[in-house]
């Protein structure tokens, strides 16, 4: 769990980065009980007070990550040329058989890597086959505690397949295949709300700051009750919710054939939009769409690694900010996006925001990606007291070696944090004032285990799914075909640099 070191400690003698300042200035910060109580140069050290030395270190506050799945944790490497219909048709074969500890293990393969790479929070939706269950939400929150980091975990659902949800996909399959697909619809959404209800209702991990969700997948994967079903329990809970909406052209073409209306639009007639309400992606929102997330409090979690990765198209982030919107960046799952390193991610946003047109003034600048890798992406997961370093803040703090030749020298802190910074100065990380990872080294879990653990997993998983992996390759040409030509359709607005898309 996020540990919360009790008594006082005073980090002396480090550099505190701050987007205010275009470079770091000394700065000592005095924790107490997980908790940071005072910055300023030169600060007495309380008599109880363990000195911590940062002498030739960059202080940052944590990293949050708006959007992972860690269920993908044991599906890294394998996708290569797939666009986003393409992963989701092949979730059976990457996904299936899953034990719960390798529900578990999976988890904490994704949290160990972001703990190396300097997240300290993470709002991950993680799915179960057929249904989720209490068993494993709580196995998933385990992989969490037993890393170290903050999180919020929400079941990923749905009440129907890819196959149904993009009109005319289940159609053109050949019969046979039509009857296999069928086999793999989730349980009834009714059977689906009750396990959620049970999960939340007895959900055992706030007080370590694993909190519970929920995660309608996509609009077009759920029926409307099941859609207000999950907005139900979001209300009745208090409980966040997160969807992937408008993540690709296709997704944005069948949801106004369906509902004759954006995905964005038709969410808040059902009741969903509101200040816990985050969408995952937000690639093909119009600005009506933006502005309806802005005046509601909603936030929209910018995954720019894997809607390159995916063939998605290109968000438009300094257009969502200027419309108010609240961002927090993500690097979506490592079966989707190959890696959970938000030092990347943040690159890849502001990289992304500049290849949209000639002129900087439409970019985004290093510190406006930067404020949303960090309080932008915390208000997303609905904490009020992570990413920034200030007095009130928890102590999730993340120490950067000066003398690694990313910072040689050092001429703009966060123009070096966004464009320069790889998570290979990494030194320390702190969570709640207690060391989670000291001189690179992960102190609560044991890496080598790990990895055989996960090999392990490969070997048998690989023979157990070998079926449903000769299924999605009889399945594969279908999707390669079918969704392309149907988001060649025209749509209002546009997201990708070829002219025709």
């Amino acid at each position: 769990m996020a540990r919360i070191e009790t008594g006082r400690i005073l980090i002396r003698g480090g550099l505190l980065a701050d987007a205010a300042t275009r470079r770091a200035a000394p700065a000592d910060i005095l924790v107490e009980d997980g908790v940071i109580r005072a910055l300023g140069t030169g600060l007495a050290a309380p008599a109880d007070a363990r000195v911590e030395d940062a002498t030739g270190l960059l202080l940052h506050p944590g990293l949050v990550n708006a959007h992972t799945h860690g269920h993908g944790g044991l599906a890294r490497g394998l996708a290569d040329t797939w666009t986003l219909e393409l992963l989701l048709a092949a979730a059976p074969w990457m996904g299936g058989g899953r034990s719960l500890a390798d529900k578990k293990l999976s988890t904490q393969l994704v949290a160990a890597e972001m703990a190396l790479k300097g997240v300290t929070a993470a709002y991950d939706l993680s799915a179960e086959a057929p249904l989720p269950t209490r068993d494993g939400m709580d196995a998933m929150a385990e992989a969490y505690a037993e890393v170290g980091l903050r999180a919020v975990i929400a079941p990923m659902v749905a009440d129907r397949t890819v196959w149904d949800a993009v009109p005319g996909l289940r159609d053109a399959l050949p019969d046979a295949l039509r009857a296999q697909v069928d086999a793999t619809r989730p349980a009834p959404g009714d059977a689906t709300l009750a396990a959620m209800r049970d999960i939340l209702h007895h959900w055992r991990w706030a007080a370590a700051d694993i909190r519970a969700a929920l995660a309608p997948t996509i609009p077009l994967h759920c029926a409307d009750e099941f859609l207000c079903g999950c907005g139900a329990l979001a209300k009745e809970f208090g409980a966040p919710l997160q969807s992937h909406v408008g993540e690709s052209k296709l997704q944005a073409l069948a949801g106004m054939q369906r509902y004759g209306k954006t995905l964005v639009q038709h969410l808040d007639a059902l009741g969903l939009v509101g200040p816990g309400f985050s969408a995952a992606h937000g690639i093909w929102l119009t600005d009506d769409d933006l502005r309806l997330l802005a005046a509601k409090g909603a936030a929209i979690a910018h995954n720019p690694g894997s809607n390159m990765r995916l063939g998605n198209g290109m968000f438009r982030l300094r257009r969502a900010l200027d419309l108010g919107v609240t961002v927090g960046i993500g690097t979506d799952g490592v079966s989707s996006s190959d890696t959970s390193n938000m030092y990347e991610a943040m690159r890849a946003a502001f990289q992304l925001a500049a290849v949209q047109g000639p002129d900087p003034a439409e970019w985004v600048s290093a510190e406006e990606v930067w404020r949303a890798g960090t309080q932008g992406s915390a208000k997303a997961l609905g904490f009020a007291n992570i990413g920034a370093i200030a007095p009130g803040m928890k102590a999730d703090i993340v120490f950067l070696d000066l003398q690694h030749p990313n910072w040689m020298p050092l001429n703009g802190t966060v123009n070096q944090l966004v464009h320069t910074e790889d998570a290979n100065a990494l030194r320390h990380v702190m969570v709640g004032g207690g060391f989670i990872v000291r001189d690179r080294r992960l102190l609560t879990v044991d890496l080598a285990k790990l990895a055989r653990e996960a090999e392990a997993a490969r070997a048998r998983l690989e023979a157990l799914n070998a079926g449903k992996r000769q299924l999605f390759a009889l399945l594969e040409p279908v999707v390669r075909s079918f969704c392309p030509a149907f988001a060649k359709q025209p749509y209002p607005v546009r997201r990708y640099l070829c002219d025709t898309a």
